[in-house]
């Protein structure tokens, strides 16, 4: 009895080894340092949500030289995180992102202002210096000017582009009248400056009909027509919106945990509550659940992004640049909850 008992006892040791090897290994490459914009992720991989999906996931933080596109191109993601505008701009370039689950439903992308510039409505930016994001943030912007017919150029009928650093300096040093902002990050950095809201004119994307996908997964196309491939990304999306849920339901919690993962020093719990409450109401929808990318919004984005004649973000219209099968497959593993 007692070689059975030892015996039994090895062959569960042996099991549980087998079961913690078996584990199959995720790497997610983020568009932007660890914060709240990313909480869905960080609080997956706490509350453990990877693991019981049997995933072992490294988290791989961006900054203001990591371009997710070049990063997965090169191997070094399975899968990132990214704008629809710039994982098209990549794709038509040869990078064949397939985008498997899309976060943000709303956009948060915005344009904020002085109002000491004289600027009332966006008929009144010739003549003034707007800070824009590139590494594939301007296409937005750049198709929005496309739909106002206002020159980019730095002429007289036209604006001058100041390339914004990630930050709100060219607004606070009076560099630029404008600036790119986020409704979740860079906005309440100009206002936990010190300037009032009164202080300022915004315009949203949104509210400008150039509204384009932010935050949504890719994968290599080519690797995913590999099943045991698809099927991982599927269980790292069910247990992501596992952790998404939980963030926008435990909103200090989630904070917290992003704060525990943030390894520059400079996020602040003031802000990143901010950031948290803010991304919660760009991903819960009218329309559509959790990691749902509706075809309409797609083709409107493709749209946008097709309307410049002069300086087009794509040429042409994509074919196979997304995919419902790795969405469907997750919920066979988690359900998210129905839209409100």
């Amino acid at each position: 009895m007692r070689k059975i008992l030892i015996s039994t006892a090895v062959a569960g040791g042996v099991l549980a080894a087998a079961t913690a090897q078996a584990a199959d290994k995720v790497t997610i490459q983020l568009k932007w340092v660890a914060d709240a914009q990313f909480a869905g992720y960080f609080v997956a991989k706490d509350k453990g949500f990877y693991k019981e999906a049997n995933l072992d996931v490294t988290i791989k933080p961006g900054g203001p030289d990591v371009a997710p596109e070049q990063v997965i191109a090169a191997g070094g993601a399975d899968v990132v995180v990214d704008w629809l505008p710039a994982a098209l701009a990549a794709r038509e370039k040869g990078v064949p992102l397939v985008n498997i689950s899309q976060t943000f439903q709303r956009s948060g992308l915005e344009l904020t202002c002085l109002k000491s510039s004289g600027i009332k409505s966006p008929k009144d930016f010739p003549g003034h210096t707007l800070g824009v994001w590139f590494a594939g943030n301007e296409y937005p912007f750049l198709s929005w000017m496309a739909k106002l017919n206002i020159p980019t150029d730095g002429g007289p009928k036209g604006v001058k582009v100041l390339k914004q650093g990630f930050n709100v300096d060219p607004l606070l040093q009076h560099q630029a009248d404008c600036i790119s902002t986020m409704t979740y990050n860079e906005y309440w950095q100009i206002i936990e400056a010190g300037v009032k809201p009164e202080d300022l004119i915004v315009f949203k994307y949104s509210d400008e009909g150039v509204a384009t996908l932010e935050d949504s997964l890719y994968a290599i196309g080519d690797k995913l027509k590999d099943a045991a491939f698809s099927a991982k990304l599927a269980r790292f999306v069910a247990a992501s919106d596992r952790g998404w849920e939980y963030a926008i339901q435990h909103p200090d919690e989630a904070v917290k945990i992003v704060l525990d993962n943030d390894t520059t020093g400079a996020q602040t719990e003031v802000h990143q509550k901010h950031m948290m409450a803010e991304v919660a109401k760009l991903i819960t929808d009218s329309k559509n659940p959790l990691g749902y990318l509706n075809p309409a919004d797609f083709d409107r984005t493709v749209s946008i992004l097709l309307s410049s004649k002069s300086t087009p973000v794509i040429t042409k219209k994509p074919e196979g640049a997304w995919t419902h099968a790795v969405y469907e497959e997750s919920k066979k593993t988690w359900t998210p909850p129905a839209a409100k």
